[in-house]
Parts: C-alpha cells; sequence; structure tokens
C-alpha cells in the first residue's frame, strides 16, 4: 500500500531524467554558439534565439513535471481520442498555416509558432499502444497488420499534404516496434530491400554495363529481384529445394547466353533478358500455387511483379513527381549529379565538423558557425555547430549520450508490465533513433536533407514539446508499472 502512495515523480526512472536534463543542457549552448556572434554573451534575452529556447525548455520541464503527476491509466484510455483530434488538427492545418519556405505545417499562435506534426507522433504512438493491447490482437494476421498499418498511414498522408516529406517520413520508424511485436520478417526484409532497390537502381542508373547497351544500375536490381525471390522459396516454402535449384541455372543461364550475346554479336540492352527472366520467375511461382496450393508460392509471386513495379515506379516517381529541388538532393546524395547549390549546406557543414579537429575550437569560437556559412545551423545542422566548437570529443560525447539513452529506453521499455506500456516504449525509442541517425548523416552527408530536428539540441518549440511528451509519458507509465 506505501508504493501507491509514493509520488510518481519518485518512481521516476533518474537515469532517463538524468540524461533528458544533460541534453538539454548541451543542446541549448549549442544554439547558443550557433545563434551569437563572437563577442556576444547576451545569451538570455528574450529577445535572442537563446532566450526563447530557454523558455522552450522552462516550458518543456514544467510540462514534463505535469505529464509525471497525472494518472497513468488517462494515456490509455484518452489515446483514441488525443489521436483524432490530432488528425482533425493536421487535417485543418494546411488551410490556416502560413508558407513558410513551401511547407504549409506551422499554425501562427500570436507571437510563436506550432507544428502539429511534431505531436502526431506521440498521439500515433499512443493509439498503436491502446490498438495492439486489445485482447487477441496479434501482428501475424493480416487483418490486425492492416489496422495497425491504417493509423500510421493516415498522418503519413495528412502531413505530406502539408508538403512536410520529412516528417511524414518519421513514421516510418514505427516498422521497428511493428517487428517487435510479432510482425512477419519477410515484411522488414521487403523494406530493406525497396530501399536498396532505389539507391543500387537510381545511384548506379548512369553507370554503363560493360559489353551492352544497358546501366549497372536496372541490371543489378532486376538479378537481385530474381535471387531474392529464390531465396525466399528456400527460406518459406519448405522441401522444394528442386526448384530453388531449377531457377537459379535458369537465371545463371539467361545471364550468361545474355551477355555473351550482347559482348559478341549485337550490342543490346540486356536488362531486358532479365526482366524475361524475373516475369518468368513469378509465372513458375504462380503455376506452382496453383498445382499446390501454397499460399507461400502466391505472395512470392506477388514480391517478385511488386519489386519490378517498384523498381520502375521509383525512377518515374524520382523524374516526373518530386520537386526539382527533392530530386537533385537525392541525385547529388548518391553521386548522380553535382550540384553546388544543392550540395552547399552539407559541404559546408561536412567542412565546420572536420575544421573542429579532435578538441574543437572553444565554445562561440566557430567561425564556419559564426560567419552564417551554414544555413539553419541551430535547427536542422546544429549538430555542426557540435563538431566545430566541441571537436570530435563533444560530438562523440553527445552521440554516447543519445546511445545511452536509447539503450535505457529500450530496457525500460522490456521491463514493461502491460502490451501498452511495451509498445508506447518502443515507439518513443524508435522516433529517438530515426532522428539521431537521419539528421546526423543529413549533416555528415550519409543521408538525404529532410529537414528533421536533432532531439532536444535544435532551436524550437515544437520539437522540445512533442520529445519531451513522448518521453514524459512513457517515464509515466513506466512508474506505474509496480502497481500492476
Amino acid at each position: 500500500m506505501r508504493e501507491k502512495n509514493i509520488n510518481p515523480i519518485f518512481r521516476t526512472d533518474g537515469w532517463v531524467l538524468l540524461l533528458y536534463v544533460l541534453l538539454l543542457t548541451f543542446g541549448w549552448f549549442s544554439v547558443c554558439g550557433a545563434s551569437h556572434n563572437i563577442g556576444d554573451v547576451d545569451f538570455f534575452s528574450f529577445e535572442s534565439r537563446t532566450g526563447k529556447q530557454l523558455v522552450w525548455i522552462a516550458c518543456s520541464l514544467g510540462l514534463g513535471g505535469i505529464i509525471l503527476m497525472i494518472e497513468d491509466r488517462y494515456y490509455e484510455i484518452l489515446a483514441d481520442v488525443f489521436y483524432w483530434l490530432m488528425m482533425l488538427l493536421l487535417f485543418i492545418t494546411p488551410f490556416i498555416a502560413h508558407d513558410v519556405k513551401g511547407s504549409r505545417s506551422w499554425i501562427p499562435l500570436g507571437p510563436v509558432s506550432l507544428q502539429p506534426a511534431e505531436f502526431a507522433k506521440c498521439a500515433t504512438a499512443l493509439a498503436l499502444a491502446k490498438l495492439i493491447n486489445q485482447y487477441g490482437f496479434t501482428l501475424n494476421r493480416r487483418r490486425c497488420l492492416l489496422r495497425a498499418a491504417a493509423l500510421l498511414v493516415l498522418p503519413f498522408l495528412l502531413i505530406v499534404m502539408q508538403k512536410e516529406t520529412g516528417s511524414a517520413l518519421v513514421f516510418c520508424a514505427f516498422s521497428l516496434m511493428f517487428y517487435r511485436e510479432g510482425m512477419p520478417g519477410c515484411i522488414l526484409f521487403c523494406a530493406v530491400a525497396a530501399v536498396v532497390y532505389f539507391v543500387v537502381g537510381i545511384g548506379y542508373s548512369l553507370t554503363p554495363l560493360p559489353g551492352t547497351a544497358g546501366d549497372v544500375g536496372e541490371f543489378a536490381v532486376l538479378n537481385l529481384i530474381w535471387l531474392f525471390s529464390v531465396a525466399m522459396v528456400r527460406v518459406y516454402v519448405p522441401r522444394q529445394s528442386e526448384h530453388v535449384q531449377r531457377l537459379l541455372l535458369v537465371g545463371v543461364a539467361v545471364n550468361v547466353l545474355a551477355w555473351s550475346a550482347s559482348a559478341l554479336f549485337v550490342k543490346f540492352d540486356i536488362s531486358w533478358a532479365i526482366i524475361a527472366l524475373d516475369v518468368f520467375t513469378a509465372a513458375y511461382l504462380g503455376w506452382m500455387w496453383v498445382g499446390q496450393r501454397l499460399t507461400q508460392w502466391f505472395l512470392i509471386a506477388v514480391f517478385t511483379i511488386s519489386s519490378m513495379g517498384f523498381l520502375y515506379l521509383s525512377d518515374f516517381t524520382l523524374n516526373h513527381v518530386m520537386k526539382g529541388y527533392q530530386r537533385t538532393r537525392i541525385c547529388v546524395l548518391l553521386g548522380i549529379e553535382e550540384d553546388r547549390d544543392a550540395a552547399y549546406n552539407v559541404n559546408q557543414s561536412k567542412i565546420a565538423i572536420g575544421s573542429g579537429g579532435l578538441t574543437g575550437k572553444g565554445f562561440m569560437n566557430g567561425t564556419q558557425t559564426k560567419l552564417d556559412y551554414v544555413p539553419e545551423q541551430d535547427t536542422d545542422f546544429i549538430f555542426c555547430t557540435v563538431g566545430e566548437e566541441e571537436g570530435f570529443v563533444g560530438a562523440s560525447a553527445v552521440l554516447l549520450l543519445f546511445l545511452a539513452l536509447i539503450l535505457r529506453l529500450l530496457v525500460l521499455a522490456e521491463r514493461q508490465a502491460t502490451v501498452f506500456g511495451r509498445v508506447f516504449g518502443y515507439c518513443v525509442l524508435s522516433i529517438l533513433l530515426f532522428h539521431v541517425f537521419i539528421n546526423i548523416g543529413m549533416v555528415t552527408g550519409l543521408a538525404p536533407v529532410i529537414g528533421i530536428p536533432l532531439p532536444f539540441f535544435s532551436y524550437g518549440g515544437s520539437s522540445l514539446w512533442g520529445f519531451t511528451l513522448l518521453l514524459f509519458i512513457f517515464l509515466r507509465i513506466d512508474a506505474g508499472r509496480k502497481r500492476r
């Protein structure tokens, strides 16, 4: 009975709180370094970005305290209400928001603006946790998986309508939670395969294939589709080794004959031969399904055809659907094009990080940031300020703090007494992991620039409040686990 009377604040995980405060502190100093000129020490003026950030931090701490005082069961009870209210807000946002750099995702509220997409992550996480917590719900069932996917697709589409693609892509991070909760591994494999198709197919589309009139990208992806399909037969269809051998022999024969014919007789695009190979593979799988009535044959055939469709649809999307600047950013990242304007942000960011050396130039002494060479240096590209002023040591320390936070959240998620708590915990760490990985990848040129903030570091209230909401709701759920 005494356990019930203990204030939930005192049951809150101290390690997470400590890491949260440290990240907020280092983040504020990074905003100081990015937004102030050399010699300017007016950090606490509310007219400056550092002063405003202090207000956001104070509000976040107050918000965290309020969250901890609310009974944890209310977060599950009101999850659906919170979700649908956020969906309604996302729907009306494009009609009332101001246009900010082509995006209509910021709602003006007097002297400040808020971005509903940042809070939609928490609402979606709560709704998913409540759905998966239902009795008899399992992601192994197709109907259950589709219901869960629908909760993700809706905010994704509404945020895309706001022309905020980067924030929409964050919802892909929930796939990690899906996998933990029983989503078939083949679905995750399909997602990884899609990424490989896109990177290889687009990245090597201009590289000629020796001895042919085709390119390496299309040829390689079409062969990967054939190989992945055969591998799935080997894994998911028992006792069918003779079919695996047959498909492998046909594939090798088609590749050898097509390449030899092109090199020795008439040069042509041998990708057409590999397309025929993939079509034959899909037809063979369909024929086996008709004969044996095993669903696995049909699903692998669908995977083969869908993979081919994805390859050519991604090329069409890149060249005819995406905006010019989006296409340019992707092409520059993949090394297809060289565009100084498109790569300017990333190049300057890498120069800033590299100039920091081992120990950095010191607080407020970063020349790249002080001379405004790096755009968005206190928001999306704030990590370059850390690298320039604090060097490799400081940047590594920040990464270790994030790693410690993610690992601690993993421990807390696994120790939850309810499915609701575990699912929500994995949602939180998945979102954090995605943001950290992509943001730092953007700054270092390893990921496309999609405009997402670094948690607890980037200037702004919406992002900070959104992450605080996620983190402290989970801490409150964890604090109440001992009563169950």
